[in-house]
Protein backbone atom coordinates (compact mmCIF):
# COMPACT_ATOMS: atom_id res chain seq x y z
CA UNK A 1 0.00 0.00 0.00
CA UNK A 2 0.94 3.45 -0.68
CA UNK A 3 0.73 5.67 2.56
CA UNK A 4 -3.27 5.79 2.87
CA UNK A 5 -3.24 7.74 -0.61
CA UNK A 6 -4.79 4.99 -2.63
CA UNK A 7 -3.49 3.67 -5.93
CA UNK A 8 -1.20 5.53 -7.84
CA UNK A 9 -0.63 6.22 -11.41
CA UNK A 10 2.93 5.01 -12.70
CA UNK A 11 4.21 5.04 -16.11
CA UNK A 12 6.74 2.06 -17.31
CA UNK A 13 8.29 2.65 -20.28
CA UNK A 14 9.15 -0.72 -22.54
CA UNK A 15 12.12 -1.35 -24.86
CA UNK A 16 13.17 -3.91 -26.82
CA UNK A 17 15.32 -5.28 -29.92
CA UNK A 18 15.73 -8.83 -29.77
CA UNK A 19 12.47 -10.23 -31.25
CA UNK A 20 10.57 -7.31 -30.15
CA UNK A 21 7.73 -7.97 -31.04
CA UNK A 22 6.86 -10.82 -29.50
CA UNK A 23 8.64 -10.14 -26.25
CA UNK A 24 6.75 -6.47 -25.52
CA UNK A 25 3.28 -8.83 -26.19
CA UNK A 26 4.68 -11.41 -23.21
CA UNK A 27 6.14 -8.38 -21.40
CA UNK A 28 2.55 -7.11 -21.63
CA UNK A 29 0.63 -10.05 -20.70
CA UNK A 30 2.66 -10.81 -17.85
CA UNK A 31 2.32 -7.30 -16.60
CA UNK A 32 -1.75 -7.67 -16.40
CA UNK A 33 -1.49 -10.74 -14.87
CA UNK A 34 -0.06 -8.91 -11.75
CA UNK A 35 -1.17 -5.46 -11.71
CA UNK A 36 -4.00 -3.11 -13.55
CA UNK A 37 -2.57 -1.78 -16.80
CA UNK A 38 -5.01 0.79 -18.03
CA UNK A 39 -3.54 2.45 -21.00
CA UNK A 40 -0.67 1.51 -23.57
CA UNK A 41 0.73 4.53 -25.68
CA UNK A 42 1.66 4.48 -29.78
CA UNK A 43 4.92 2.51 -29.87
CA UNK A 44 7.76 3.27 -32.12
CA UNK A 45 10.94 1.73 -33.43
CA UNK A 46 13.99 3.23 -32.64
CA UNK A 47 17.86 3.37 -33.51
CA UNK A 48 19.90 1.98 -30.83
CA UNK A 49 21.99 4.24 -28.58
CA UNK A 50 25.41 3.55 -28.41
CA UNK A 51 26.28 0.76 -30.31
CA UNK A 52 24.92 1.44 -34.28
CA UNK A 53 25.71 -2.36 -34.93
CA UNK A 54 22.45 -4.10 -33.43
CA UNK A 55 18.61 -3.96 -34.14
CA UNK A 56 16.63 -1.30 -33.86
CA UNK A 57 14.67 -1.04 -30.80
CA UNK A 58 10.66 -0.95 -29.98
CA UNK A 59 10.23 1.30 -27.55
CA UNK A 60 6.37 2.74 -25.68
CA UNK A 61 4.83 3.42 -22.21
CA UNK A 62 2.21 1.58 -20.04
CA UNK A 63 0.35 3.42 -17.60
CA UNK A 64 -0.25 1.27 -14.47
CA UNK A 65 -2.94 1.97 -11.21
CA UNK A 66 -1.23 0.11 -8.75
CA UNK A 67 -0.73 0.14 -4.84
CA UNK A 68 3.04 -0.98 -4.87
CA UNK A 69 5.26 1.18 -3.97
CA UNK A 70 7.73 2.72 -6.70
CA UNK A 71 10.64 -0.02 -5.31
CA UNK A 72 8.41 -2.84 -5.44
CA UNK A 73 7.32 -2.17 -9.07
CA UNK A 74 10.66 -2.32 -10.00
CA UNK A 75 12.16 -5.13 -8.17
CA UNK A 76 8.70 -7.26 -7.27
CA UNK A 77 6.70 -6.48 -10.47
CA UNK A 78 8.93 -5.31 -13.56
CA UNK A 79 12.50 -7.00 -12.80
CA UNK A 80 10.90 -10.29 -12.48
CA UNK A 81 9.10 -9.79 -15.57
CA UNK A 82 12.21 -8.96 -17.36
CA UNK A 83 14.03 -12.08 -15.60
CA UNK A 84 11.07 -14.66 -16.75
CA UNK A 85 11.81 -13.05 -20.72
CA UNK A 86 15.60 -13.67 -20.19
CA UNK A 87 17.03 -10.07 -19.84
CA UNK A 88 20.70 -10.49 -19.38
CA UNK A 89 21.75 -7.49 -17.52
CA UNK A 90 25.79 -6.82 -18.86
CA UNK A 91 28.51 -4.12 -18.33
CA UNK A 92 26.85 -2.31 -21.17
CA UNK A 93 23.79 -0.65 -20.53
CA UNK A 94 23.09 0.01 -24.20
CA UNK A 95 23.31 -4.18 -25.40
CA UNK A 96 20.49 -5.45 -26.85
CA UNK A 97 17.81 -6.78 -24.98
CA UNK A 98 14.72 -9.53 -24.95
CA UNK A 99 12.79 -6.37 -23.07
CA UNK A 100 13.55 -3.56 -20.98
CA UNK A 101 10.90 -2.40 -18.24
CA UNK A 102 11.23 1.11 -15.81
CA UNK A 103 9.56 2.75 -13.91
CA UNK A 104 9.54 6.50 -15.03
CA UNK A 105 7.18 8.25 -13.12
CA UNK A 106 4.92 7.12 -10.08
CA UNK A 107 2.55 9.91 -10.05
CA UNK A 108 4.26 13.36 -9.53
CA UNK A 109 7.07 11.92 -7.27
CA UNK A 110 10.45 13.09 -7.25
CA UNK A 111 12.68 10.83 -5.29
CA UNK A 112 16.38 10.08 -5.37
CA UNK A 113 17.04 8.34 -2.59
CA UNK A 114 19.82 6.04 -4.02
CA UNK A 115 17.75 2.82 -4.40
CA UNK A 116 15.37 4.21 -7.06
CA UNK A 117 15.36 7.62 -8.57
CA UNK A 118 11.92 9.38 -9.83
CA UNK A 119 11.58 10.41 -12.58
CA UNK A 120 13.78 7.76 -13.97
CA UNK A 121 16.82 9.36 -15.98
CA UNK A 122 15.15 7.80 -19.11
CA UNK A 123 12.24 10.22 -18.79
CA UNK A 124 15.09 12.79 -21.36
CA UNK A 125 14.70 10.62 -24.25
CA UNK A 126 12.22 11.19 -26.48
CA UNK A 127 10.98 7.80 -27.13
CA UNK A 128 9.87 7.50 -23.07
CA UNK A 129 8.82 11.35 -22.96
CA UNK A 130 6.70 11.41 -25.77
CA UNK A 131 4.74 8.23 -25.51
CA UNK A 132 3.98 10.05 -21.77
CA UNK A 133 2.94 13.31 -22.93
CA UNK A 134 0.48 11.39 -25.56
CA UNK A 135 -0.91 9.50 -22.62
CA UNK A 136 -1.94 12.55 -20.70
CA UNK A 137 -3.58 14.21 -24.24
CA UNK A 138 -5.85 11.71 -24.44
CA UNK A 139 -8.19 11.98 -22.30
CA UNK A 140 -8.13 8.02 -21.68
CA UNK A 141 -6.79 8.06 -18.06
CA UNK A 142 -9.00 8.90 -15.21
CA UNK A 143 -6.36 11.35 -13.74
CA UNK A 144 -7.46 14.65 -11.38
CA UNK A 145 -6.72 17.38 -13.50
CA UNK A 146 -4.40 18.97 -10.62
CA UNK A 147 -2.23 15.40 -11.34
CA UNK A 148 -2.15 15.88 -14.87
CA UNK A 149 -0.55 19.16 -14.91
CA UNK A 150 1.79 18.12 -12.09
CA UNK A 151 3.53 14.97 -14.30
CA UNK A 152 2.71 17.93 -17.41
CA UNK A 153 5.32 19.93 -15.52
CA UNK A 154 8.04 17.13 -14.54
CA UNK A 155 7.77 16.16 -18.36
CA UNK A 156 8.66 20.38 -19.12
CA UNK A 157 12.44 20.36 -19.27
CA UNK A 158 12.33 16.59 -21.66
CA UNK A 159 12.54 16.76 -25.12
CA UNK A 160 8.63 16.97 -27.84
CA UNK A 161 10.13 15.65 -30.62
CA UNK A 162 7.25 13.82 -32.55
CA UNK A 163 7.59 11.50 -33.62
CA UNK A 164 10.66 9.88 -31.95
CA UNK A 165 10.84 6.84 -34.48
CA UNK A 166 8.93 5.16 -36.68
CA UNK A 167 5.59 4.53 -35.95
CA UNK A 168 4.13 0.96 -35.53
CA UNK A 169 0.42 0.71 -36.12
CA UNK A 170 -0.36 -2.85 -36.10
CA UNK A 171 1.49 -3.20 -32.97
CA UNK A 172 0.01 -0.49 -30.89
CA UNK A 173 -3.27 -1.68 -32.07
CA UNK A 174 -2.34 -4.78 -30.79
CA UNK A 175 -1.31 -3.93 -27.32
CA UNK A 176 -4.00 -1.20 -26.61
CA UNK A 177 -6.96 -4.05 -27.83
CA UNK A 178 -5.17 -6.51 -25.59
CA UNK A 179 -5.85 -3.78 -22.13
CA UNK A 180 -9.23 -2.32 -23.83
CA UNK A 181 -10.52 -6.25 -23.17
CA UNK A 182 -9.32 -6.72 -19.44
CA UNK A 183 -11.27 -3.03 -18.85
CA UNK A 184 -14.12 -3.67 -20.61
Amino acid sequence: MRNGRGSALAFVSVGSNIEPHSNVVAALKALMERVRVIASSTFYETAPIGSQAQPAFVNGVWTLRTDLAPIEIRDALLRPIEDALGRRRVADKFAPRTIDLDLILYDDLVLTDGAIRLPHGDIARPFVSVPIRELLKTGSLDVAPDLRDRISRLLDPYPAVDPPGKLLEGLTRHLQGMIDRTLS
